[in-house]
C-alpha cells in the first residue's frame, strides 16, 4: 500500500464526492485565493476559520476543525500514541469575551461538551468533529480523523477548560478542548450525507461513533509506540523551538548547577503527580541531580514512590546523552525507584535503544519535549522563555 505521506493525494476536483480517509492528503486548487481551499469542497463548512460549522451554531450537524500547527501561542497537538487531540478555540486575540467570536466557534464548543456530559438523548445533539491539518506548502490538507469530545480519563472539569493568555499586556480567555480520535479509518461520503440530512446514526454510521453516542464508550485510534525516538524526533524541528532551547542553554551556561533545579521544576510541570523534590548537592548526589516523590492513586490515600532525576545541559550540536550518562543514572536507582532524564539535547540512539530494550524505568524529557511543555504552559517564544527564566531562576 502506498504511504499517505508520499501519495499524490486526492485531486481537487473530486472533493465533493470523496470519502475521508485517515491521513490522506486532499489537494488544494489552483486559484490564488480562498477558492482553492479544499476543506470547503470536502464539507459544506465555509472557506475560512479554524472551527467551521455545518448546520448553524444552535443545531450543528457537523464541525470541521482546521489546524496549521504553526501557531505557537495556541499549540494544537495530536498524540497518535494515545489517540487524543488538544485544540484551542477561536478567541485568540484580546478585545472579545470568551464566547463573542465572529463565527461562534467557542459557543459550539461549549454546547458540544455540555451535551457530551449529559445523557444519551442529549449526546445525540453532539455533531461529529472532523479534524484536518495543513499538509505542506500551499493549501493541501490532511484528514486526521473523526473526533468525539473528551477522553475516558477526563472529567467535565478537565476536557473543556477556559485558559488565560496575555497579548500586548492585555489578558483574555480562550478554550482548550480535548478530544479522542475514534477508530474510524474512513468516513464515507454516504455517512457524511446522512449527517448533513440530520441522520448521523444511519446504517452508514461507523460503530465507534454509534457506541459513543449511545453509551459514551471511547474506541480510540491509537498507534503503538515506537521502541525509541530518533534524534530528529527528540529535537524541535522549527526555528522558534530551537531558539527556546538556545535561550535555556544560554541562561544556565554560567551556572550549570542551577539547571538541575530548573530540570526538576520542568518534571513537576509535566506531571501533576510529582510531589516534593530536593536538588542534591554535587558532592553527595550519587549520580542523581534531584530526588523526589511521585504519588499514585486517590488524593485521599495515595501510594508514594520515589524518582531520581539527572539533568544534562547539553548542546544538540555537540552530541546527545550517551550510554555512559544513562548507565550512571540507572546504576544508582534504588529499589522501587524510577529515573527521569531531562536534557536540552537528545538521547543517542544506542543509549535510547538500551533503555527501552532492557525495560529500564526511565522517563525521558528531551529538547522537543521541553519545547512542547513550555508552549502548553504559556511560554511559546524565546522572549517569553527568557523573561520567565530571569524572573523564576535568576542567575546571581
Amino acid at each position: 500500500m502506498t504511504s499517505p505521506l508520499i501519495s499524490p493525494g486526492e485531486p481537487f476536483g473530486t472533493h465533493d464526492s470523496a470519502d475521508l480517509v485517515v491521513d490522506r492528503v486532499y489537494r488544494g486548487g489552483p486559484q490564488p485565493n480562498w477558492g482553492a481551499d479544499p476543506l470547503g469542497r470536502l464539507l459544506p463548512v465555509g472557506l475560512q476559520g479554524g472551527i467551521r460549522v455545518a448546520g448553524g451554531q444552535r443545531t450543528p450537524r457537523l464541525v470541521a476543525l482546521a489546524t496549521s500547527g504553526a501557531n505557537l501561542d495556541w499549540p494544537d497537538t495530536i498524540d497518535t500514541a494515545t489517540g487524543t487531540v488538544t485544540y484551542y478555540g477561536d478567541n485568540r486575540h484580546p478585545g472579545s469575551e470568551l464566547h463573542d467570536t465572529p463565527k461562534g466557534g467557542n459557543r459550539v464548543l461549549r454546547a458540544t461538551f455540555d451535551w457530551a456530559h449529559a445523557d444519551a438523548t442529549a449526546r445525540r445533539q453532539v455533531p461529529p468533529y472532523f479534524l484536518f491539518a495543513k499538509a505542506g506548502p500551499g493549501r493541501d490538507i490532511r484528514f486526521r480523523g473523526v473526533l468525539a469530545p473528551g477522553a475516558p480519563e477526563l472529567t467535565a472539569d478537565e476536557d473543556l477548560v477556559a485558559v488565560w493568555r496575555s497579548q500586548h499586556g492585555l489578558r483574555f480567555q480562550n478554550y482548550r478542548a480535548r478530544f479522542t480520535v475514534l477508530d474510524i479509518a474512513t468516513a464515507t461520503r454516504a455517512w457524511i450525507d446522512d449527517i448533513l440530512s440530520g441522520n448521523p446514526l444511519s446504517p452508514h454510521c461507523p460503530a465507534p461513533w454509534r457506541n459513543w453516542i449511545t453509551g459514551r464508550r471511547y474506541q480510540g485510534l491509537a498507534a503503538a509506540r515506537i521502541e525509541y525516538r530518533s534524534r530528529a524526533e527528540q529535537l524541535p524541528a522549527d526555528p522558534a523551538g530551537q531558539q527556546m532551547i538556545a535561550a535555556i542553554r544560554a541562561h544556565f551556561t554560567s551556572r550549570p548547577s542551577r539547571f538541575e533545579s530548573f530540570a526538576a521544576h520542568l518534571w513537576q510541570m509535566a506531571d501533576g503527580h510529582v510531589g516534593s523534590y530536593e536538588v542534591t548537592r554535587a558532592s553527595v548526589d550519587g549520580g542523581r541531580d534531584a530526588v523526589g516523590e511521585y504519588r499514585i492513586g486517590p488524593a485521599a490515600d495515595p501510594v508514594t514512590v520515589t524518582f531520581a532525576l539527572e539533568a544534562k545541559l547539553y548542546d544538540p550540536a555537540g552530541g546527545g546523552v550517551g550510554v555512559a550518562d544513562v548507565a550512571r543514572l540507572i546504576s544508582r536507582l534504588r529499589h522501587r525507584q524510577f529515573g527521569v532524564l531531562v536534557t536540552t539535547s537528545y538521547l543517542a540512539r544506542q543509549a535510547y535503544h538500551e533503555v527501552r530494550t532492557d525495560q529500564h524505568p526511565v522517563v525521558i524529557l528531551a529538547a522537543a519535549d521541553i519545547v512542547d511543555l513550555l508552549r502548553a504552559k504559556g511560554y511559546p517564544t524565546q522572549s517569553a522563555v527568557s523573561q520567565w527564566l530571569a524572573e523564576t531562576f535568576p542567575i546571581t
